[in-house]
């Protein structure tokens, strides 16, 4: 069988998508059929060889017109436009036929033209539902209620009930289009080239075009393209990409290297192991685009609802006009008819599915001004129901900044002022990250960089420089050629005078300043929090005791990571959350229930496969975002139990005939206003 994979543009709504999942499944020689809402992407396989793209056109155009087959994401704007105008023409049509002095003619025929446009989008999706699919969804009752509110002389509230919600939907509409982006964006991170060495001469070329046993150069500042050994030079690699983990790693010939690290220093050559079909990056993008195609597929409440509401509504409608007559004397077919469509004015959900979705956006407004984006209403409904968080470290829980935490003075001779000094100076012409970190610790310490002389620094070991007639050297326990030492944890680095050593400094990774206090609120919250890293045992170990995490899991790789987040999800019915910031973190974050990434270190592959980005690193932003969701639910269900309470109400006191348009009306456009007023105390 053949793969396929088509782009769905112009697919507004996850229901839809659901229906031509369905549809293209049920389709005979057709498998393994997948419509990703969140992506647009449809994928399926097929032993079919022929006109099989006009096929699944066809499928797709039966059940959405407005739907085109492409190989690629196509900007919606101008559809949104058109709607826009569309709308904006309608009501001012509407609005001048209200309020103009006319002829009753004249009114009718402004007021009924204006409503045709208002009502002609969701009056063709209510068409095709009805004819294509044998079902009435939310589309029928919007047309229903508003053409049978103007029918029974409550043609405002007509024009309001379609006006407000397409309004809506254009609205849900670009809020969705932000996170469609998600995976194509994350192409980004694919290697640009590779430098292939042909003889003496250097070729820039597609990494694909690479094969096993070329040998590829890469230089200082450059990504590196494939997986391979070193076979000529040395170099200090930046590998946080792949593993999350900030520390620097020092590479030499025979040393293995990953796709996806960055050479901060130096001049490699690399004999290439793999192609880059199965290169490490390659992978964790693969991973990426399938984790996120086994993301629950959510419909809308009102989606839902109307399957079983809106049927109903329409039989017991009919019933009222039909048999009201016959059961109940002195009552004619024009006061049941009238009845029946005061029944649907007071039935139409514009309380309903203007409520509920506006709920979500302010929900998610709110968390926008406080820097948390949430890229859809599902993300904000699932936040409340999360029972497990699995965080990484470094960048997550941690800065991903070193910070001098020891100095231990070795020769008793100096102090640690002076060895700092002296570790400063050096320093002081380096541009390596732990550099910075010295120099920061040494802020207050005066020295003078005149006095160094003869300075080196040797790639991926250490420097050396002359102070006053003696050799100073700093760097790791192979350059000064000492034991490491690992009872402490952390980068530790020697400085040697001459032939003595005569101390250390410990640079540590800092714990971020809310983390201890997020994972007591967790805690008080009964939500279970682990950790996951790439990190040493015993470090995260540390952490995690003095942050407050119940459970670690330390020196995993992406793919660990991911297949063991694979197993909690088959193996527990928890809401599991993964919180992360790393291109390692990518493939967990997708297929996590929720992914939650570091917007201000993290990087744009992780930001993009994520479905909530904390914009300002703080981990408490978590538990602030949860609140707002199991607020935003709690409206929900209050603006749900009004409507739906004062509707039956109505409905029932207008059977009997104590209830008249004018309750109809407060039914209808009264309980949406208050909703409306309701939903805005979530911003409080």
């Amino acid at each position: 069988m053949k793969s396929y994979k088509y782009i769905l543009n112009g697919l507004d709504c996850a229901n839809c998508a659901k229906k031509i999942e369905d549809k293209i499944a049920s389709t005979e020689g057709y498998k393994n059929v997948n419509v990703n809402f969140s992506t647009l992407k449809l994928s399926f396989k097929t032993d079919k060889t022929s006109n099989v793209k006009e096929e699944i056109s066809e499928i797709v155009h039966s059940l959405e017109p407005d739907i085109k087959l492409q190989e690629q994401v196509i900007e919606e704007t101008q559809r949104n436009n058109t709607d826009i105008i569309r709308l904006v023409l309608g009501i001012t049509l509407f609005l001048i036929g209200m309020y103009l002095n006319i002829g009753k003619i004249e009114y009718h025929i402004i007021t009924i033209s204006a409503l045709i446009i208002l009502i002609a989008k969701t009056a063709k999706k209510a068409f095709i539902q009805i004819t294509k699919n044998k079902t009435l969804d939310e589309n029928a009752l919007i047309v229903i209620s508003a053409i049978g509110a103007y029918i029974v002389g409550k043609q405002t509230e007509g024009a309001m009930v379609i006006f407000l919600y397409e309004i809506g939907k254009i609205l849900e509409a670009r809020a969705v289009n932000k996170t469609r982006k998600s995976i194509a964006n994350l192409m980004n991170i694919k290697p640009e080239y590779a430098n292939l060495k042909n003889g003496e001469d250097i070729i820039k070329t597609n990494p694909e075009k690479v094969k096993i046993g070329d040998i590829i150069v890469v230089k200082t500042g450059e990504k590196i393209p494939l997986d391979g050994e070193i076979i000529k030079g040395e170099a200090v690699l930046d590998n946080s990409a792949l593993t999350g983990e900030s520390k620097l790693i020092e590479v030499n010939p025979k040393s293995k290297v990953l796709s996806g690290g960055i050479n901060t220093q130096g001049l490699i050559e690399i004999q290439v192991e793999k192609t880059y079909e199965n290169s490490t990056v390659n992978k964790i993008l693969e991973l990426v685009e399938n984790a996120t195609d086994k993301k629950a597929k959510t419909e809308t409440f009102v989606s839902k609802a109307a399957k079983i509401y809106t049927p109903i509504v329409i039989i017991l409608a009919i019933l009222v006009a039909v048999f009201m007559p016959i059961i109940i004397k002195n009552v004619t077919y024009s006061q049941s008819i009238y009845k029946a469509l005061v029944f649907l004015v007071i039935s139409c959900p514009c309380s309903i599915a203007i409520s509920v979705p506006l709920s979500y956006f302010t929900g998610i407004g709110k968390s926008s001004k406080k820097g948390i984006l949430i890229k859809g209403s599902d993300y904000l409904d699932s936040l409340r129901n999360i029972n497990e968080i699995i965080f990484d470290k470094t960048g997550t829980i941690t800065t991903g900044n070193f910070k001098v935490s020891n100095i231990n003075i070795i020769d008793k001779n100096y102090t640690e002022e002076e060895i700092l000094r002296l570790f400063a100076m050096g320093e002081s012409f380096s541009n390596h990250p732990i550099a910075k970190s010295i120099l920061k610790a040494s802020e207050n310490i005066d020295y003078d960089i005149n006095d160094v002389k003869n300075f080196e620094e040797i790639a991926g070991k250490g420097i050396k420089y002359t102070y006053k007639a003696n050799l100073i050297q700093i760097g790791n326990g192979d350059f000064i050629n000492v034991n490491q030492d690992d009872d402490y944890l952390g980068t530790i680095l020697y400085i040697k005078k001459n032939d003595d050593i005569i101390g250390n400094i410990v640079l540590k990774d800092e714990i971020k300043a809310d983390s201890k206090k997020t994972m007591q609120k967790l805690s008080n919250l009964n939500i279970i929090t682990k950790m996951f890293t790439g990190d040493k045992k015993q470090i995260a170990l540390e952490i995690a005791k003095d942050i407050g995490i119940q459970e670690v899991k330390a020196e995993m790789l992406p793919t660990e990571k991911y297949n063991e987040l694979e197993k909690e999800l088959e193996n527990t019915k928890r809401k599991i959350a993964y919180v992360g910031d790393g291109i390692n973190d990518s493939p967990v974050l997708a297929r996590a229930d929720i992914g939650i990434s570091m917007g201000g270190v993290g990087s744009s592959s992780a930001i993009e496969a994520s479905d909530v980005v904390i914009m300002t690193d703080e981990l408490s932003k978590i538990t602030e975002a949860i609140d707002i969701s199991k607020k935003t639910n709690k409206i929900i269900k209050q603006n749900l139990i009004f409507s739906i309470g004062v509707k039956i109400l109505t409905l029932l006191l207008s059977l009997f005939g104590i209830a008249d348009m004018w309750q109809a009306v407060f039914a209808d456009v009264g309980t949406t206003l208050i909703t409306i007023f309701n939903t805005v105390r979530i911003l409080k």
